[in-house]
């Protein structure tokens, strides 16, 4: 192109950003996007970081002859030793069973317990019965375990309503509170009780978010009530039920330690030694802290594979578990 007599080169054409740069103002952003979000949840990181992740730096214990005096960086490395000892600890092995036995009694007869009452909710249509109702059932998760133990203690203890109705009729008595046979059921009960009610919130949400004119679709074509349940509401919890049931598995070795706690005395160790128990016992009364730091981090890896291989099974079957595939 001439411009009087004098040649003149095209404008050429802008030059792309770099990458990095473009991924600087993407970030800028988001973060101007969602500050209000992120200052949010803040305090929450601050927390988890706090109480949460700092306190593994005291997992090195698990591999050191741990002196409260000496300190981390002087107490001498033991390697291994201390997971060996629990290995062959048949103490610590029957602390294992008795937690498997008592999270796989609670998972059959606490998981559902939750799910049923969010449909039961579900179906109450006046408001405030509902309300009621569902103030009242969270309400004992607010409670300590030492009030759910005593409550439990007055109504199925020796003297408690239950024995004293029995004694009335001339009946033998029967003391739940102080018989091994029963203890894992016994805790089963008082877990239900305490958490079901605080455990139904996240299933009533699931069930808010379900498509309404899907049921009504479904009455206009004359589907039940069951089967608007089956076809329609289960389904629609499915992935929820699946997320809530890995978080189960991954949290199986935790049974309660408050509760165990509180009534290992009157049902004796054979029953209620469990993980939590047995590291607080054979590590911190016993000033064995290294041992039951060990304790304490097989727990963490065996929950952690729990964890994974119920997420791998929620994936072979289509769901999304903990994350989407």
């Amino acid at each position: 192109m001439t411009t009087g007599g004098t040649a003149t080169k095209p404008d050429a054409p802008p030059r792309p950003a770099p990458a990095a740069t473009v991924t600087q103002r993407r970030w800028r952003i988001r973060l101007r996007r969602d500050r209000s979000l992120l200052l949010m949840t803040l305090p929450a990181v601050v927390l988890l970081a706090v109480f949460a992740y700092v306190p593994m730096l005291g997992l090195v214990t698990a591999f050191q002859s741990y002196d409260v005096y000496s300190g981390f960086w002087y107490s001498p490395l033991t390697g291994v030793d201390n997971f060996r000892r629990l290995l062959d600890d048949p103490i610590f092995w029957h602390a294992l069973s008795n937690t498997l036995v008592i999270s796989a009694v609670q998972l059959v007869l606490y998981f559902p317990v939750p799910i049923a009452l969010a449909l039961v909710f579900n179906e109450v249509v006046n408001a405030r019965l509902r309300s009621f109702v569902q103030s009242v059932v969270y309400l004992p998760h607010f409670f300590s375990w030492v009030l759910v133990v005593t409550v439990f203690q007055e109504m199925l203890g020796g003297a408690g309503a239950l024995n004293t109705m029995l004694r009335r009729h001339g009946w033998a008595t029967w003391d739940i509170m102080t018989d091994p046979d029963a203890f894992k059921y016994l805790v089963t009960a008082q877990a239900v009780w305490k958490e079901a009610g605080w455990g139904v919130i996240v299933f009533l949400a699931a069930l808010a978010a379900i498509d309404q004119s899907l049921y009504e679709a479904a009455a206009a074509d004359g589907a039940g009530r069951w089967r608007r349940l089956w076809h329609i509401t289960l389904p629609g919890m499915r992935g929820v039920i699946v997320l809530m049931l890995v978080l189960r598995l991954g949290n199986a070795l935790t049974v309660g330690f408050e509760q165990m706690l509180i009534q290992r005395r009157a049902v004796g160790r054979d029953a209620a030694e469990v993980l939590d128990t047995f590291a607080y016992y054979y590590g911190v009364v016993n000033n064995n802290f290294s041992y039951g730091a060990a304790a304490g981090l097989f727990k963490g890896v065996l929950s952690l594979i729990l964890v994974l291989a119920a997420n791998k099974l929620a994936h072979a079957f289509g769901e999304d578990g903990l994350y989407r595939k």
